[in-house]
């Protein structure tokens, strides 16, 4: 594995460091894996791993927020999820009634504001209170925006975002033609977000999980063999000079 995807883990930018300060990614988007492997590692229960990785969640917010990333989404729990025990299950919906009330001063002092993307049914009264609450109270927030994929596959989001066009064509509102790139991104859960500029993934597996698949098409990847719980800034800032070093031709030359 390590020498098919070398090219892409850990690349190092050609010519000498970049200036963070320059050519920094709008969009960055995080699949935050390992939590329950750290734990082991450490001789802890899956759920230990969790509650460190959701600490550091304000770790690398910071430091996104610091270099002036506009958007940081967080992939913390997917519609494929639910097939983890119901006591993990359990502790992870109650993780926003935790993080929340511990971090939103410091979030809102630093002007960000927490979005969330995901399907809302099935998700617990008491999670969806926690992160109904968040995004009230930085909604006029004005610099990075915190978008949890919460219950989010992506999948689900392309065929709802179809089935809402195809309503809306069913009832006159629409015309097959008007359907193009630029307007299906309007029926996804990431409408109003910056074009997603580089994916990480923590934990040493190299898939995208059902993450973003339409937001992905040019989307520079970095992987690390690094948990989430360790993830530090200075990792982040590793992964944000790769994207520096990297040069994004869209097909051309």
């Amino acid at each position: 594995m390590d020498r098919l995807f070398g090219w892409f883990r850990n690349k190092k930018p050609p010519g000498g460091e970049p200036i963070l300060g320059e050519n920094v990614p709008k969009h960055v988007a995080i699949i935050m894996d390992g939590n329950g492997r750290w734990a082991r590692s450490h001789g802890m229960p899956r759920i230990a791993g969790h509650r460190a990785g959701m600490k550091n969640v304000k770790t690398i917010t910071m430091a996104a927020n610091d270099l002036g990333v506009k958007a940081l989404t967080l992939y913390a729990f997917s519609t494929e999820n639910w097939k983890r025990p119901q006591e993990e299950v359990d502790f992870l919906m109650k993780l926003p009634q935790e993080f929340f009330p511990l971090e939103i001063d410091e979030l809102k002092a630093n002007n960000v504001r927490i979005r969330m993307m995901g399907e809302r049914e099935g998700l617990p009264e008491h999670t969806l209170r926690a992160v109904d609450a968040a995004i009230e109270d930085t909604k006029h927030n004005t610099g990075l925006i915190l978008n949890f994929a919460l219950n989010y596959g992506s999948r689900r989001e392309l065929l709802l975002g179809m089935r809402r066009f195809a309503e809306e064509v069913k009832s006159g509102e629409r015309d097959p033609d008007d359907l193009t790139e630029a307007t299906f991104g309007g029926y996804l859960q990431s409408e109003g977000l910056p074009e997603l500029d580089l994916l990480i993934r923590t934990s040493g597996e190299v898939r995208i999980s059902n993450f973003m698949l339409w937001q992905l098409a040019y989307t520079e990847l970095w992987f690390t063999d690094v948990y989430w719980p360790e993830f530090s800034e200075e990792h982040f800032y590793e992964a944000i000079r790769s994207y520096q070093g990297r040069a994004r031709r869209y097909g051309k030359l």
